[in-house]
């Protein structure tokens, strides 16, 4: 039945209920216990109980409690006892009456019904809850009696408790379930971490230990690498130092080669040298030079045969170098013996020599004197008919345009002895061959550079250079470029040097001493000294002075007819470009620079000469200059600044030799030409006449002319 279903249900939950403690044993009635033997406490309901009332009071229960009432009874009759019974506090033994009157249809259970509900119960408890809680699932309870009613919503009331407190119970058991879950899933992660940190460190591990067996490998690697290098260097080393033995030796050999060859060649030389020196010595052993006329016919003869035999000597050992061979040793050893003997034959000559031109030396002085005072009265009185021609020619109202006849011919001689120089040297200056060109320029370096390095800067120096001239002049070799050079070399290399080297004088003055003034005197005494020794040479000087500048003749060259203007321009002494003719300043100029050349030589000699007779190109062609340009017609600006700059430069000396002529010369230039040249000069061109009317006035001023500035003095060749 449906009733006895539901006591059983209530009795099972008051079992399993924690605050019934009632125990139920089915065999009790067979013991003849009471059935609430083990519950002695008193039972009360509690302020909850309303709620199970209420649920008896629905309508399916009531309909249920109706249709199952066999008295009759109504429903409101019911409902009073119910709440007289939920108002009221039954007493133990009503509830007790009620509960067995719940019980007393129920069927008894077995222990294996009993299992199987707590299974369910402990399996599912939302199943059995729900099952309860469900009106629909509810079983329709046939009501005995109030008690009994009273005792079922009790235990409905207790169900409900026990349902939320197993509610309770499984939400902790789940919470409690859910932390351990999160602990364990925690651990769990922190573990696999661990694993991952773990199997990391692991593989670091295996990384690093194949790193170093790798960095181990490496090493011995490039241990063994290095080990073959310093092998392969150490081979390289022994190889390099056994090239370089090679290379030493090879070097040595070669040097020594190259030493053997520069001695054999410096032998060559020397004996060349040695040859060339007997044979101008043996020259000097030949009877036809005058210079031995005074010797006995018997001793120069064997002092000439003698130095026949060296020659012959020497000329032998020559010609065994011939086959492409150097001298050796005793070849040179005899050459040198030769040349000795040789010298000492000369000694011997010159000895005998001396001692012969002793005895006419005296005799010569006493004519040498008488012949210089005849020349000195010749030359005053030469000087005073010269002064006195040039002061009654200026007093006449006409002058001349040129020069003297006699002047006119020695210029012409000397451009004639130039030209012809010229043309003779021409095969020389034009040839194409490689070794005439290579010796002409070798000859004009040796002429021209000792030229250039002419200054003031010492006496030594200055004489070094003049020697070297000399010497190349003379015939004899010298140094130029490193390389050995003489005009012996070529026919024609005497005239060529000669002509080169009066060219270089003459630019000299036209470029050097035309930008500094001072520079006239020591190129005037080199050239003064070449020109005592060899004449030659200052005839070629003056013949390029008067080329360049005709007014150091003087002589103003007419135009003639069918000249170029260009040409007679270069007649008269400017340069004449493509572009045009060169300024005045600049003609000026160079003309200035040649004259204070002329008027240095003209008045400087060589020191170291043997200063016997008249200077080449003495104070008297200064003086004839004078004279000459004073008797000719001035040109403007040209005249002015010529005068200047010859009196500046040569003035003190001519003071000096002709004294009181010299000061009649002087102020005829002052009182009478100067107011020519005034006369021809334009306001543009006052300068050189103002310079020179300065000079002249303070010249008569002073009764003295002040020496020039840049003369040597003596102390300069102490230098």
């Amino acid at each position: 039945m449906p009733s006895e279903k539901l006591r059983w249900e209530t009795l099972q939950a008051l079992k399993n209920s924690s605050k019934a403690n009632i125990t139920y044993d089915p065999y009790w009635s067979e013991r003849g216990e009471d059935i609430l033997a083990g519950c002695k406490e008193a039972l009360s309901l509690s302020s909850h109980s309303g709620v199970i009332l209420q649920r008896l009071n629905s309508s399916p229960l009531q309909k249920s409690c109706f249709m199952g009432s066999s008295s009759g009874e109504s429903s409101p009759g019911l409902s009073e006892e119910v709440s007289t019974s939920v108002s009221s506090a039954g007493s133990i033994s009503d509830i007790n009456a009620k509960h067995t009157a719940l019980f007393a249809a129920r069927p008894s259970r077995t222990e294996s019904e009993k299992a199987l509900s707590d299974e369910a119960m402990d399996g599912d408890p939302e199943a059995d809850i729900s099952q309860v809680s469900s009106p629909a699932s509810l079983p329709t309870i046939s009501l005995l009696s109030p008690k009994a009613m009273e005792t079922a919503g009790l235990i409905i009331k207790f169900e409900e408790g026990k349902r939320e407190k197993a509610k309770m119970a499984l939400k902790l058991r789940q919470e409690m379930q859910e932390k351990l879950v999160a602990e364990v899933a925690s651990s769990e992660s922190e573990q696999l971490k661990r694993f991952e940190e773990f199997m990391e460190l692991k593989q670091r591990q295996e990384y690093q230990t194949m790193r170093d067996m790798m960095d181990r490998e490496t090493k011995e690697s490039i241990g063994r690498q290095e080990k073959l290098k310093e092998e392969q260097r150490h081979r390289m080393k022994i190889l390099n130092l056994r090239l370089r033995e090679a290379e030493q030796q090879r070097v040595r050999e070669a040097e020594l080669e190259r030493q053997r060859q520069a001695e054999g060649r410096e032998r060559l030389r020397n004996l060349n040298t040695i040859q060339e020196e007997i044979l101008q010595l043996n020259q000097l052993l030949d009877p036809s030079s005058q210079t031995k006329a005074d010797l006995p016919a018997a001793s120069l003869s064997s002092l000439s045969t003698r130095g026949n035999q060296l020659c012959s000597q020497v000329s032998e050992v020559v010609r065994k170098t011939a086959e492409g061979e150097f001298p050796s040793v005793d070849d040179m050893t005899v050459a040198e013996r030769a040349l000795h003997e040789m010298r000492a034959l000369i000694r011997l000559m010159q000895e005998e020599v001396a001692k012969t031109q002793e005895r006419k030396k005296k005799e010569q002085e006493q004519e040498e004197e008488h012949r210089k005072q005849v020349e000195l009265q010749a030359q005053q009185e030469a000087q005073k008919k010269a002064a006195q021609s040039a002061i009654e020619k200026a007093k006449r109202k006409g002058l001349q345009n040129s020069a003297e006849e006699s002047t006119l011919k020695w210029y012409k001689e000397l451009q004639e002895s130039a030209a012809q120089c010229a043309q003779s040297i021409e095969q020389l200056s034009t040839t194409k061959d490689a070794q005439l060109k290579k010796l002409k320029l070798e000859l004009q370096k040796a002429a021209t550079i000792p030229v250039s390095q002419i200054s003031s800067n010492s006496g030594s120096q200055l004489r070094e250079i003049f020697d070297k001239i000399d010497k190349l002049l003379s015939g004899r070799a010298v140094v130029s470029g490193g390389r050995s050079v003489s005009t012996s070399h070529h026919p024609q290399g005497l005239d060529f040097v000669s002509y080169k080297l009066a060219e270089k004088f003459v630019k000299q003055g036209e470029e050097e001493v035309a930008s500094h003034h001072e520079a006239a005197f020591p190129i005037a005494v080199v050239a003064s000294g070449i020109w005592e020794l060899h004449p030659r040479v200052g005839e070629f000087i003056l013949a390029h002075l008067h080329t360049k500048c005709p007014y150091a003749v003087p002589h103003y060259p007419p135009m003639k007819e069918g000249t170029t203007v260009e040409d007679y321009q270069r007649i008269l002494g400017y340069r004449v470009h493509d572009t045009g003719v060169e300024g005045q300043d600049s003609f000026l100029k160079r003309m200035s620079g040649m004259i204070r050349l002329y008027a240095a030589i003209i008045q400087l000699r060589w020191p170291y000469g043997s200063k016997q007779g008249s200077a080449p190109h003495g104070l008297n062609h200064g003086w004839r200059w004078l004279a000459q340009m004073l008797n000719m017609e001035p040109l403007a600006d040209i005249t002015a600044t010529l005068l200047f700059d010859f009196l500046e430069v040569c003035g003190h000396a001519l003071m000096r030799q002709y004294q009181i002529q010299f000061w009649k010369l002087i102020l005829l230039l002052k009182d009478e030409y100067f107011q020519r040249i005034e006369a021809v000069t334009t306001t543009g061109q006052m300068g050189s006449v103002i310079r020179l009317k300065q000079f002249l006035e303070t010249s008569l001023r002073n009764r003295q002319i002040d020496p020039p500035k840049g003369q040597l003095s003596s102390g300069f060749w102490r230098t």
